[in-house]
């Protein structure tokens, strides 16, 4: 399959084989990539972004199975965003923290939350055996836009908490991957991860935060419906969710 984007050369797109679903254990899903090869992936991913794609290391790919619709890209319109009361709470919860844009370069402190975040949350889901070159495969990769948001404690240099793995672009931020402190889970650090994010995007004068795929009613996922107003993208152009005349699952 071929597309043609701003460039006079054809995009070339390919269809994955089937492979076990992420999220339904008894489906089967598949994908389309952005041409792995293609020297302009680093150009070319603001531009898929918009199209409902993401980002997996140099990876940029959609969900595109047979039978199944669930995946619905979702971005935040940052400048008409308003936390609802529980945003609010979380919050005022962790005033007590710093937030420092890095960039996406490694380090062991970081390595070490990220194992232990993997160890508690995601045992035998894959990644288990993820080393650091694997880390640096799957959250930076050879030519991607990232910046690593780090979360800690106020205090001197303070504890490292949480990482949110962001892609700034023209059309906005994306974030890609939280891991976070499994000890604090009081705090709500993928929620505070996620404000934060909102805050730098309206910050620096980027329209959204894109935040990759909702499945509704999923446990995992459905919690991006939270962050309202949420824009989902049809197909053809991006819609807010739950607005009159909405065609969201």
């Amino acid at each position: 399959m071929a597309l043609h984007g701003d460039s006079t050369e054809e995009l070339r797109l390919f269809q994955t084989g089937e492979h076990p679903c992420g999220y339904f254990p008894e489906r089967r899903a598949r994908d389309l990539v952005l041409d792995p090869q293609d020297s302009r992936l680093g150009e070319l991913y603001p531009m898929a972004l918009g199209w409902g794609f993401r980002r997996s290391g140099d990876l940029v790919y959609r969900p595109h199975c047979q039978q199944c619709r669930a995946c619905v890209p979702v971005r935040v319109p940052v400048e008409r965003f308003v936390p609802d009361r529980s945003q609010r709470r979380c919050l005022a919860r962790n005033g007590d923290l710093e937030c420092r844009v890095l960039p996406a370069e490694r380090t062991d402190e970081q390595f070490a939350l990220y194992r232990r975040y993997l160890a508690a949350r995601h045992a035998k889901g894959g990644m288990d055996d993820h080393g650091p070159h694997e880390f640096d495969q799957f959250l930076i990769g050879g030519w991607s836009h990232g910046r690593f948001l780090e979360i800690r404690t106020a205090a001197g240099r303070g504890r490292l908490l949480a990482v949110a793995v962001t892609d700034v672009t023209p059309l906005g931020l994306s974030a890609v991957y939280t891991f976070f402190d499994p000890d604090e889970r009081a705090r709500g650090l993928g929620t505070y991860a996620i404000l934060q994010q909102i805050d730098w995007a309206r910050r620096t004068h980027l329209p959204h935060l894109y935040l990759g795929y909702w499945i509704e009613n999923h446990r995992k996922m459905d919690y991006k419906r939270r962050y309202r107003p949420l824009e989902h993208f049809d197909g053809r152009r991006w819609r807010e969710v739950d607005a009159p005349g909405d065609g969201a699952p």
